[in-house]
């Protein structure tokens, strides 16, 4: 599952730089004249002091912002959240709210940064624009006002639009792509600071619904001298909030996988065991209901999402220990979604995820033939006898590594939380138009998580490499959705656990190095996808098809969305089945005959699907 919660958003009042009428350049030093003119030339570094209001929380921000080369450092404390982040010019960096931190180098993160230091120094004032292409879009007349619209595009960092109101020549709003989101934020209430003019509200809308929308409100303006490079850079920390019991080196759980998902014992504030899902691609989490039971103050309303196209919302309960067998991470602040909501989804119940905030302080291995995890002293680390290492970057919290996709350089994020085998981002796929270089394939409902059903033209895939380990032929989803986590150009494609459990994994989150020690082949049920062509989840007692592929044999057949499936081959439909039978579906030999009985309209019917290859 990716990208559990939306990061907190916060864009200083210094990102005000610029922008207003007819040309680029006229637009740019109406902006200018129209916020202080000269008394801007005489400006060093700022220091922003602010409100925060959004998403079910409050708090506050400062911000220090060096005005000539735009490098800056924020810290926040919203809820019970507090964290940080910067950039010092070369690298992005944050805090995440369980203390840790780390190099934002994957995903867009860097020209992001790049964008936002740009803002900070008003580099658009330059002649040169300070190196950046700059399109006018011309005039924009809307419920909102009038507006010139310039498209700025960095040195070293991506297209934005910046609006600016034609009366005032003030910076209205910034529109960017970031991720998969286009974020909009939104500058009002300009006021006079020490000469110049400066927005002191803001509101930042990520488009997942107004009701997510972050106000900050400026309070206080402190202009500086100049600013030594330290004060941006990633500062050194020590997390001292775990260990394993009895100084072990490590420690080892039993897991199942299940839809190819990691499922195994975890603890929580010394409840439980419970059974969790093990997720590089999420946080650690809880249900409502396991947060109720623990008695923990659940604050927030925050959107989360994944694959899919909607929000889940939750939010966040402080002073969480999480054990996994004899390792502990103490104090953690969780987040809190309902995840049980997937189990008429997953087949399997789901209480709660271990995810980045354990894996960040230990070196963690998942064995997918003996079916085990196993948590490691970083101190206690041996990497000999690992497998290949493989360097990853950080895209927020996700590993991401290099690799190629039928030769063409490719950035993947490794996720253990997702089923599938590889899931290419839709601009990706467009990009190197794959769907026309693979012809044979299918329209489907290929996944489904925290933000949904995730759509895609499933097809097979020659080949493909992670590093320098070569992999293949592989099941690939063309992701052809327009939200969610797929719909973003920041990475290439996601790896799943259809792939990952043909090794040993290891991941090394303090080093950034991913090792793969491939098992002996062949591994069960990879490169397989559906023959029967629909998706399948839990209702009640029984099953529910949810889609149904066009063409494939369980239309063919007479299946349809909404049939409610009470047996299949005889045998009454039950929960627990559920991953078995959409596993038989991907290995069972073209030609079988499958018996579906369901229910259409209150009355039962026998349908034979004859299952065939699809892709």
């Amino acid at each position: 599952m990716r990208k559990t919660i939306a990061a907190f958003a916060v864009i200083t009042a210094t990102s005000v730089a610029a922008l207003a009428a007819g040309s680029a350049d006229d637009v740019l030093k109406a902006n200018k004249a129209a916020t202080g003119g000269p008394a801007w030339d005489t400006k060093i570094a700022v220091s922003i002091d602010a409100d925060y209001a959004g998403q079910g929380l409050t708090g506050d921000t400062h911000s220090l912002n060096d005005l000539k080369t735009g490098h800056a450092v924020t810290h926040y404390k919203v809820g019970p959240a507090e964290g940080a982040n910067g950039f010092d010019g070369k690298t992005p960096w944050a805090r995440d709210t369980s203390g840790t931190i780390t190099e934002q180098e994957g995903g867009d993160a860097l020209v992001l940064a790049v964008n936002d230091a740009y803002r900070n120094a008003n580099l658009w004032w330059k002649p040169d624009h300070g190196g950046a292409a700059i399109e006018s879009k011309g005039e924009v007349t809307n419920a909102e006002g009038r507006f010139d619209v310039l498209v700025v595009t960095p040195k070293g960092g991506k297209p934005f639009e910046a609006w600016f109101d034609t009366g005032t020549h003030y910076l209205a709003k910034v529109i960017e792509k970031q991720g998969a989101q286009t974020v909009t934020t939104s500058l009002m209430n300009y006021g006079p600071e020490d000469g110049i003019k400066l927005p002191h509200k803001m509101q930042i809308d990520s488009g997942v619904g107004a009701q997510y929308i972050q106000t900050i409100t400026v309070k206080k303006v402190t202009f500086l001298g100049a600013q030594s490079d330290s004060t941006f850079a990633m500062p050194k920390t020590v997390v001292t909030d775990f260990s394993i019991a009895g100084g072990a080196p490590s420690t080892t759980i039993p897991v199942q996988i299940v839809n190819n998902h990691i499922y195994g014992e975890a603890k929580v504030s010394g409840k439980g065991p419970f059974i969790f899902i093990y997720d590089t691609g999420g946080h650690n989490i809880i249900t409502p209901a396991l947060a109720k039971e623990l008695g923990l103050k659940v604050e927030g309303k925050l959107p989360g999402g994944g694959a899919g196209e909607a929000v889940m919302e939750g939010g966040f309960a402080n002073g969480v220990d999480f054990s996994v067998g004899n390792a502990t991470v103490k104090n953690q602040l969780a987040i809190v979604i309902p995840l049980d909501k997937l189990g008429d989804i997953e087949g399997v119940p789901m209480p709660g995820m271990v995810g980045y905030e354990t894996f960040r302080r230990f070196v963690t291995r998942v064995d997918y033939g003996a079916s085990t995890l196993s948590l490691i002293d970083p101190a206690k680390f041996d990497p000999k006898d690992a497998g290949t290492p493989v360097k990853f970057v950080f895209n927020d919290h996700i590993p991401e590594v290099m690799g190629t996709i039928e030769g063409i350089p490719a950035k993947f994020d490794i996720d253990t939380g997702a089923r599938s085998e590889l899931t290419i981002t839709k601009p990706f796929a467009e990009t190197n138009k794959l769907r026309e270089s693979h012809p044979k394939g299918v329209d489907a409902v290929d996944g489904w998580g925290v933000g949904g059903p995730s759509t895609g033209y499933v097809t097979r895939i020659k080949d493909m490499t992670i590093g320098d380990v070569k992999i293949g032929p592989v099941v690939g989803a063309l992701a052809n959705q327009d939200k969610g986590a797929f719909a973003g150009s920041d990475y290439s494609a996601n790896v799943g656990g259809g792939v990952l459990k043909r090794f040993v994994v290891t991941f090394d989150y303090n080093n950034r190095i991913m090792y793969l020690k491939p098992r002996p082949a062949p591994v069960e049920d990879t490169n397989t996808y559906d023959r029967a062509g629909m998706w399948i989840n839990v209702n009640g007692s029984a099953f529910k098809i949810v889609n149904v592929t066009k063409g494939a044999p369980a239309e063919e057949a007479g299946l349809r969305k909404d049939d409610i499936v009470t047996a299949v081959d005889g045998s009454a439909a039950n929960p627990a089945k559920l991953p078995g039978l959409r596993k038989m579906l991907r290995t069972a030999k073209p030609g079988t005959v499958v018996t579906f009985t369901v229910t259409r309209d209150g009355k039962p019917k026998d349908i034979k699907v004859t299952l065939r290859d699809l892709i």
